[in-house]
């Protein structure tokens, strides 16, 4: 709460070129391999003395971190319903599969896609649910769709590595998995109907008077808007 206050009061005659606050962000690896480039580009274009530091989402924590002001803003693609937590959408996605194409060609069914026989026969890696990414497993619940997961990690970064070696299929968000495909990983699709989802920018609403507060989520804003239209 020190740090938001210091914020506040640094920020009533907030300069971005002359800011030398620091902003914390919450940020799940996804993110950070997706949209920190573009944000950071942003940021110290403006803010050239500012800093950021960005804090490994848990999305079980994230509510209360703003709630808190552990952090200055958050962004996940679960939806996080405080009465005093705005957001903001910044880009809207889907889950695909991701395996090495070696092992699916070896089967008769490849050029008919992933069906649902090879997804629940195959060999998984899961992510762990603290990065917000647990739709798929909501769906799959409610269907009664079981898988074999063989691996459990803690992050997505090291899935290209993992997948390039094994016959394991993995889900993850379409943006991210078109960065990882190559002549060995192909994306699938599903072989059931998951909705896609929102990946939004969530902060606390009584923050929005500090100009500095404003200026963080609006400089977050513009550079992944401006990053989607390249």
């Amino acid at each position: 709460m020190r740090q938001v206050n210091d914020t506040i009061e640094s920020s009533r005659h907030f300069t971005p070129a002359h800011c030398k606050l620091r902003f914390r962000l919450a940020l799940t690896d996804l993110g950070e391999m997706a949209l920190l480039p573009a944000i950071l580009n942003l940021f110290y274009a403006q803010a050239p003395q500012a800093e950021l530091e960005v804090v490994p989402l848990e999305i079980a924590k994230a509510q209360e971190w703003l709630m808190a002001g552990k952090v200055n803003a958050v962004i996940c693609s679960r939806p996080l319903n405080g009465a005093n937590i705005q957001k903001h959408v910044l880009l809207n996605d889907r889950y695909v599969c991701l395996l090495n194409e070696h092992y699916l060609a070896a089967d008769d069914l490849a050029d008919k896609g992933l069906s649902i026989e090879q997804f629940t026969r195959g060999r998984h890696v899961s992510i762990s649910s603290s990065s917000g990414h647990d739709l798929v497993e909501e769906v799959m619940e409610l269907r009664g769709i079981q898988r074999k997961v063989s691996l459990s990690l803690a992050h997505f970064s090291v899935l290209p590595q993992i997948l390039h070696g094994s016959d394991l299929i993995a889900i993850l968000p379409l943006q991210i998995a078109a960065s990882f495909e190559d002549h060995l990983l192909k994306i699938h699709e599903l072989p059931f109907e998951v909705p896609s989802f929102s990946v939004a920018l969530h902060w606390h609403a009584q923050t929005s008077s500090a100009p500095s507060q404003r200026w963080f989520c609006d400089t977050i804003i513009k550079a992944v808007t401006s990053a989607q239209t390249i």
